[in-house]
This record gives C-alpha cells, sequence and structure tokens, in this order.
C-alpha cells in the first residue's frame, strides 16, 4: 500500500467543528424545534406574553414574534433562519410574524421521519415548491376582493384587518378605538403611504378618558404634525415633516424672508401633555402626515403599544395596496390543507407523501390557536376538517365561544398578502435548512486571526 493512504489530509484549523450528513440535518431540525417552543404560546387573541431582560437590565414585554426572536440573541446558525424570516415578515407585511415561524418549524417536523429514513432532501425540496406553488394560487384564487371605488365599504375593510391584527396585542380590549385611529392614520398619508410620516410619540403618565371604554391610559391623534419645543433643537425629520404639512422652506437666517419662504396654518398652539411641551400645527393646508399620541402608566406598556399599532398600520397599508382578503382564525390554513391533502391523493410516488406532510404542517396554526385557549384541539381539527370537506370555506376557530364558526361572517379578516408571505417565506427557510448537509465552524477566537501553528504546521522561530 502507498504511503499516502495512512497519511491523514488535514484542510482545517485545528479545533474546526464540523458535522454532516443526516445527524446534521436532525440537528437542524431539532434547533428549528427549540425556536419555535419560544414564541409558540404568543399566537393568537389567547396567547401569552413574554418578560425578556437583556444583559443591561432592561425589560421587554411583547408578545410580537419578530421582537421576542430579536431578543432571543440566537447563535445556533441554521436556527437563526427562522429568526430572519420572522424579521422579513414583520418588514415586508408587519404581521404574522409567529405564524411563519411556526410553520417553518412545523414543515421540518413533518419532514423528520423521511429525512430518517434516507429520503434525498432534494425531493423533498421539489415536492415542498409544488405544495407552496398550488397554495399560493389557491389563496389568490378563493382571496375575495373589495372594491376601492366605494369608500365607506374600503374604510369598514381596513378597520376589520387593524382589528384582526390587534386582537392579538396587549391592547386587545380597545381594539376598535385604535382600529378606527390606525385609519385615520393612514388615510391621512399620500398616495405612497410613507411609514414615516405617521409619527408615534410616547408620553408617560396621566390618563386623558378618550372614548368611552377607555381604562388607564389615552391617546390623542391630530391629523398635522407634533413637534417637540422649541426651545430643544428640532431633528431634521421633524423639519422635513413640518415643511410638507405648512410649506415654505428652510432659512438660515431671517434676512432673506419672503412670502414665498413662509409656511402656514390655522391655529398653532403650545400644549402640555403629561410632563412634556407639544407644538401644534393644526389645519396645515398639505398636510399629509400625522402623529399618535400615547399615553400610559409603565413604559414596557406604552413601547408595547406602539409595537402593537406598527402591525396594524402596516397591515392596513398593505390592505390599501393589495385589496384582497381571506379569514383569519385558521381558516385559510385549514382550506389550503385539505386542499392540498385531496391534490396529494391524485398523484403517485413520493411527492403524494410530502405534499399530505405539508398540507398536516399547516394544521399547526388553528391546532396552536387552540391550545394557547385551553381549548380540546383535537375535538375542534376535527370538527373544521369536517366543515371544510362539506365546503365550508372560511370556518375557524371561534375563540369566544370554544367552537367552529364562519371567520368570513365573523369579521376576522386578513389581507392574503400577509398568508401568501407567511407560506412563502416558511417554505423558503424548510428547503434552505433541509439544503445544508454540512456545517463546518471556525474555533472560536481564531476566527479572525493569522494562521497559529496547527497541526502539521511547523511554528515560526523568532529570529
Amino acid at each position: 500500500p502507498s504511503l499516502l493512504q495512512h497519511t491523514p489530509v488535514i484542510l482545517l484549523k485545528e479545533g474546526t467543528d464540523t458535522s454532516q450528513g443526516i445527524p446534521q440535518l436532525i440537528s437542524n431540525i431539532n434547533a428549528c424545534q427549540v425556536i419555535s417552543e419560544a414564541v409558540r404560546t404568543t399566537l393568537g387573541p389567547r396567547g401569552m406574553d413574554k418578560l425578556m431582560v437583556d444583559s443591561r437590565g432592561k425589560a421587554t414585554i411583547s408578545n410580537d414574534g419578530a421582537t421576542i426572536l430579536k431578543l432571543l440573541d440566537v447563535v445556533h446558525p441554521a436556527a437563526k433562519t427562522l429568526v430572519d424570516i420572522a424579521r422579513s415578515q414583520d418588514a415586508e407585511v408587519g404581521d404574522g410574524t409567529t405564524s411563519v415561524t411556526l410553520l417553518a418549524a412545523e414543515f421540518l417536523k413533518q419532514l423528520k421521519s423521511y429525512v430518517e429514513d434516507g429520503l434525498h432532501p432534494q425531493t423533498i425540496i421539489r415536492a415542498f415548491r409544488t405544495a407552496t406553488n398550488l397554495a399560493v394560487s389557491k389563496t389568490k384564487e378563493i382571496a375575495v376582493s373589495v372594491k376601492k371605488d366605494d369608500k365607506q365599504e374600503q374604510r369598514k375593510l381596513l378597520e376589520k384587518c387593524a382589528a384582526t391584527a390587534l386582537n392579538s396585542k396587549l391592547i386587545a380590549g380597545q381594539k376598535d378605538f385604535f382600529a378606527k385611529m390606525v385609519v385615520d392614520a393612514v388615510m391621512s398619508l399620500d398616495e405612497l403611504l410613507p411609514l414615516k410620516m405617521i409619527g408615534i410619540k410616547k408620553v408617560q403618565g396621566g390618563a386623558l378618558e378618550v372614548g368611552e371604554d377607555f381604562l388607564d391610559f389615552s391617546f390623542a391623534l391630530w391629523l398635522c404634525f407634533v413637534i417637540f419645543p422649541v426651545l430643544h433643537p428640532l431633528s431634521t425629520f421633524s423639519v422635513r415633516c413640518l415643511l410638507q404639512a405648512c410649506g415654505g422652506s428652510i432659512q438660515t437666517s431671517v434676512g432673506a424672508m419672503t412670502e414665498d419662504t413662509l409656511g402656514q396654518c390655522e391655529l398653532f398652539e403650545e400644549v402640555q401633555i403629561g410632563g412634556e411641551r407639544y407644538n401644534l400645527f393644526k389645519g396645515c393646508p398639505k398636510a399629509k402626515t400625522c402623529t399618535i399620541i400615547l399615553r400610559g402608566g409603565a413604559e414596557q406598556f406604552t413601547e408595547e403599544t406602539e409595537r402593537s399599532l406598527h402591525d396594524a398600520i402596516m397591515i392596513v397599508r398593505r390592505a390599501i395596496k393589495n385589496d384582497s382578503i381571506v379569514a383569519g382564525g385558521g381558516a385559510i390554513e385549514m382550506e389550503l390543507s385539505k386542499y392540498l391533502r385531496d391534490y396529494s391523493r391524485t398523484i403517485p410516488g413520493k411527492q403524494q407523501l410530502l405534499i399530505g406532510a405539508y398540507a398536516k404542517a399547516l394544521e399547526i396554526i388553528p391546532r396552536q390557536l387552540c391550545d394557547n385557549a385551553g381549548f380540546d384541539a383535537t375535538n375542534i381539527l376535527n370538527k373544521l376538517r369536517a366543515k371544510h370537506a362539506q365546503g365550508g370555506t372560511w370556518y375557524g376557530v371561534d375563540i369566544n365561544n370554544e367552537d367552529i364558526t364562519d371567520n368570513f361572517v365573523a369579521c376576522v379578516w386578513e389581507p392574503s398578502i400577509v398568508r401568501i408571505n407567511a407560506l412563502t417565506a416558511a417554505s423558503e427557510a424548510a428547503c434552505l435548512i433541509l439544503s445544508v448537509d454540512e456545517t463546518i465552524k471556525n474555533p472560536r477566537g481564531s476566527v479572525d486571526g493569522p494562521p497559529g501553528g496547527g497541526r502539521g504546521r511547523g511554528r515560526a522561530h523568532a529570529h
């Protein structure tokens, strides 16, 4: 035998961790399960909140999937993929961040047994891409469009979508009040609906009674822009918003002032709100901006309220741009699950099993909604399967009565783009994790350093 057969070839630095093959894939799938466990209980109107404390001792209370995953500081490379899709869902559509994480983790969980049995990942990926395309086409086909010409009808739709987004938040008890406020805010913007033109200011303490069903916090909405006291230097953003609302232009001195450099508004007043003084510009001729002022007790509470309103604002913007809606509460997932299960029975081979697994994974959303509300999930899912088989397209979980109901009639609506985006992102993440068959980890502490005296290298001598 040649000498080369006995000499190990060393390519990687000493201490480099490599793992590959099926055990590596199973390990990645398990890591994703752990991530989904962290946000699983926050889904839906009866979801629980998480209290997270960072290294500096700052506490955050939230049930927003993207916020929780961002604060978790995940180090596992495969599990980070789920954090990324939650963030992308948050940036793209604003809501459905917990759903997208749960779906991706459930897809992987359903596939785990096939991977262990040695089914090639590319076969699985091909089947999942087919299933996702079918699911997206079906969603577009059954989504209900709302006519934009009827302003009254459109406003009703937007308020229902905002209320559905707020249903699972800390301020769910006041969702109708906030839904109207959010729609007013978004409607005050121009056609491009720039998110940054809605300012949210937080003022601690006090409780102005706004609306009858209000508890211990209050809100004011002005369709103009609020600016901090003139004594403080104004931010460039505030000045830009003021210019857009009142007209005029920025002057560096008072010497060159003419009429066309001045802006105008009907009323300018200074108002004390809590411990802060605000300058209000009302009746601005070009006002395409607005500010929401939040008041409340604990800082964590107002911060979570701001996050909740951000989600609702994003949803309303999406609903204006994409005017088709689907029913929430697990209804759309159950309908897609039924459709894919029926489709899988018409095709031969491994694809049948894999598309069936995809269909089963979609049931995680209604199942988790039931679990979080303390319902018997098996019983309700059986009822839902039976109802969808009989043609009850929009039947989903009825959180209030521990039963099933037509969620379209119950006005649990959300833009179809939210579900389409969640399905696509979750499927892509699952396929990405399945396509990784080896992880190579540099030894800690020497990632950026010069090559040291590892195995097979001589030490450098000092001259």
